[in-house]
């Protein structure tokens, strides 16, 4: 089980590190994301960037629990994982339940507007963090190609599931130009 740990480890924890490094990398993507959340909120536009704040904050915190040796700091790394990625899939489901057709900012400059796709995306990263909660608790010294693979393994789906905007547009049909 220390492989499945390290995987889910690597795969969430890239999504998240992903997701905070696109907000905070430059002033400019931060209010881009910021401005994001206001378009996106029901809120007060101050409490909206506030808000944008403790995203960022919540998302950092993940990575750091989840780089933690001990099993007690990466389960609950996976629980606020699990939690936030449930509050993102509600919150994206009211924005588009109310037509709001706002790009999602969730890792960086994308031009794709909030759709079913991105709450079936938290969802499933909702339940697969969930799932990290049990297999962190396990213990043991693993093979070191195994650990490898489920690192590489776990970079690489993380890295796939934060792309998604973008892999999807590359499938999308040209329009022509009127």
């Amino acid at each position: 089980m220390q492989y499945a740990d390290l995987g889910m480890r690597f795969l969430i924890g890239t999504v998240f590190l992903i997701a905070f490094v696109s907000k905070v990398s430059s002033r400019r993507s931060f209010a881009a994301f910021a401005g994001s959340v206001v378009e996106l909120s029901p809120f007060p536009a101050a409490a909206s960037r506030f808000l944008a704040f403790a995203v960022a904050a919540g998302e950092f915190l993940v990575c750091l629990l989840l780089l933690m040796p001990a099993p007690r700091a990466a389960g609950l790394g996976f629980a606020w994982a699990a939690v936030l990625l449930l509050v993102f899939a509600v919150a994206v489901g009211c924005a588009v339940a109310r037509g709001t057709r706002s790009a999602c900012r969730c890792f960086g400059a994308s031009t794709a507007p909030l759709g079913v796709r991105h709450i079936v995306r938290n969802l499933v990263l909702a339940v697969l963090a969930a799932g990290g909660t049990a297999v962190a608790q396990t213990t043991g010294a693993g093979h070191p190609a195994g650990l490898v693979i489920a690192a590489l393994g776990g970079l690489l789906i993380g890295g796939l599931l934060a792309a998604l905007d973008s892999i999807v547009d590359l499938f999308r049909p040209l329009r022509a130009k009127s």
